[in-house]
């Protein structure tokens, strides 16, 4: 039996296009025709309906529209981007929001035309789907036709996992399902940027590999942009979409976009909502998430300003009022930066980073413009060197934080002799500007987050350490850089003993409190370890006996003092436990994840639990 017609082909500009026409008799309709004087238009059509593709894009006219999965970080409306199970963007041809009633409204006027261009950068960068209807039920003004297939398919075609995975039979399915008209004829098309997916797969296999790119890799992925014509905008869509789609980010943007949808649509953040957001911060740092997913979701949903505040911070004020007077046209007052404004400017820039607040930024961004009309117009070079001035410590803030943070909170970060000599020289500088500045914007901040672990406070500590001894000329630098080295491979052992004593214990042993039981487990441990080259020698037997303390820890918090902290909603009990306990915070709250969701206890509670947490 016959149930569609397809029709595969590609165009010169590298646009790749599937037209199916299903349904009822689709075998026997004659549903196109290839125009060869009008620059090869490809047209199908039916009663009242057609759809052109050409070499510049797409004409169409009658009922119908597009759709496509959403892009990580494209103008999603926030209705959508707050409901987890729409995933996709649909448009109807002649329809539009009416912002003033909050409702959509139709129009007969349905014709019109889109370039590939316009396709790809409104939709998605890769594939977007088009279609129209046919049926004898659809004989009403093309207006009602649109009203009835969005009330008919809009739920199924905006949270359908088909359109993103590219099942087109599934696609077919759940519209016919959805659409319930016995004489239907759907009309589909498919349109694929060859290039883009070229571009994406190359960045997708590269970055799942190990969650980065290395300098070589990259180098080859601008080649291969420069190659096909990708534009720099397309390029950055793409890999912030790619980057958001690996698993280990997924999950914890999308709480950090819940979170922020939640405080929008509610129109402020509280403290609870606030530590939940620092929390993911850090562990972004952490797991290797790259900053810019949690930009653009901070840009999206504070655009309208929302979660701005009505008095202006005074790290901003005063940011507002140096940067005023030195750039601004008329309130051009000032025409240097001295020493006590640089200093707030810095102060100001930690502040807008902890926060989350983009403002210092879009402040320095519109500084920028002004310097360059100002120089433009005939004002001094001055002007421009002190902004490069301000430019230069900002720059050196922003490396100098990236590698402490980094060292701190991630594993298996290692600093290089460049690096070092790069933080050194920093130091000098900033330390030139104030006694112990580097210390009170870098150091005692992240000495004082509850998330540091013990082998990340360990790294911090021999750092500052190492590069006072360096400038009191005690040391050398791969001195520091050796002992940094030792402890991350220290750490790395640690990691793979509680990972493998974990599974061993879960799997084979119900007690494990006996020395002679332990014994049995270390030297199993080390024949498997070293069989799998993951060790190279003895398991040091104190650093086993901590992993064997680390796990009994965890389980008397699960099984004993988690349920009483529930029952009794006490934040200092918990706060307690995990200060003294020295227990790595993200994984005790990946088991408390696990508690809740296995005993089906409210989110809310644990959210609750955890406000005490700055």
């Amino acid at each position: 039996m016959y149930k569609d017609i397809r029709l595969h082909g590609s165009l010169e500009n590298k646009i790749e296009y599937y037209a199916i026409a299903a349904g009822v008799d689709a075998h026997k309709r004659y549903f196109f025709n290839l125009d060869q004087s009008n620059d090869a238009e490809l047209r199908f059509f039916s009663t009242n309906n057609e759809f052109v593709i050409n070499q510049q894009g797409i004409k169409h006219r009658g009922n119908g529209g597009s759709f496509c999965e959403y892009m990580f970080g494209v103008d999603q409306p926030l209705t959508d981007m707050a409901k987890g199970d729409v995933i996709n963007r649909l448009v109807l041809y002649g329809t539009h929001y009416d912002q003033k009633a909050g409702v959509l409204r139709f129009s007969d006027r349905t014709d019109g035309t889109l370039t590939y261009d316009k396709i790809f950068f409104d939709g998605n960068a890769v594939t977007n789907y088009f279609f129209f209807l046919h049926s004898d039920s659809l004989n009403e003004a093309v207006k009602k036709q649109q009203e009835l297939i969005l009330r008919r398919l809009g739920k199924i075609l905006k949270r359908s996992i088909a359109i993103g995975n590219g099942d087109d039979n599934r696609i077919i399915a759940e519209i016919n399902s959805s659409a319930a008209l016995e004489d239907l004829q759907l009309f589909l098309f498919k349109l694929t940027n060859t290039r883009h997916e070229l571009y994406r797969n190359a960045f997708q296999t590269l970055y799942f590999r190990a969650k980065r790119i290395a300098d070589d890799d990259f180098a080859q992925l601008a080649e291969l942009a420069q190659l096909n014509h990708i534009d720099r905008y397309q390029q950055e869509r793409i890999r912030i979409d790619v980057m958001y789609r690996h698993p280990d980010n997924r999950r914890i943007v999308d709480e950090y976009r819940n979170i922020l949808c939640t405080c929008n649509l509610r129109g402020e953040i509280n403290s609870l909502d606030n530590a939940r957001l620092t929390r993911l911060k850090t562990l972004s740092v952490r797991n290797k998430i790259p900053g810019a997913l949690f930009y653009t979701l901070d840009e999206l949903l504070r655009k309208d300003r929302k979660l701005v505040e009505i008095s202006e911070s005074d790290y901003i004020s005063e940011t507002r009022q140096i940067l005023e007077g030195l750039f601004f046209g008329e309130r051009q007052i000032e025409s240097h930066v001295d020493r006590d404004d640089m200093l707030k400017l810095l102060h100001a820039k930690k502040e807008s980073s902890e926060h989350r607040n983009h403002t210092f930024e879009e402040l320095l961004l519109d500084a920028s413009k002004a310097c360059d009309e100002n120089i433009r117009d005939g004002a001094d070079i001055s002007l421009l060197e002190e902004f490069s001035y301000i430019i230069t410590y900002l720059d050196r803030y922003d490396t100098t934080s990236q590698v402490i943070n980094q060292l701190a909170f991630m594993e298996n970060i290692r600093i290089s002799e460049d690096m070092l000599r790069s933080i050194l020289g920093n130091k000098k500088e900033f330390d030139a500007l104030q006694h112990n500045l580097f210390t009170t914007l870098f150091i005692e901040g992240v000495l004082e987050n509850k998330y540091l672990g013990n082998y990340g406070r360990r790294k911090l500590n021999t750092l500052v350490r190492g590069l006072e001894e360096i400038e009191a000329g005690g040391v050398k630098s791969p001195e520091v850089i050796e002992q940094l080295k030792a402890i991350d491979r220290e750490e790395q052992i640690f990691l793979i003993l509680l990972q493998h004593v974990r599974e061993r214990i879960r799997n084979f042993y119900s007690k494990f409190t006996t020395k002679a039981d332990q014994q049995i487990l270390k030297r199993e441990l080390t024949d498997e370890l070293l069989s799998k080259k993951l060790i190279k020698g003895e398991i040091n037997n104190e650093l086993f006996s901590e992993t064997i303390l680390t796990i009994q820890k965890e389980a008397i918090y699960l099984h004993n003092l988690l349920p009483q902290i529930i029952a009794e909603k006490s934040i200092s009990l918990r706060e307690d436990f995990l200060d003294n306990s020295g227990l790595d915070r993200f994984y005790v709250e990946e088991l408390e994840l696990e508690y809740f969701e296995l005993n089906d206890l409210p989110l809310d509670d644990l959210y609750q639990i955890r406000k005490g947490l700055n």
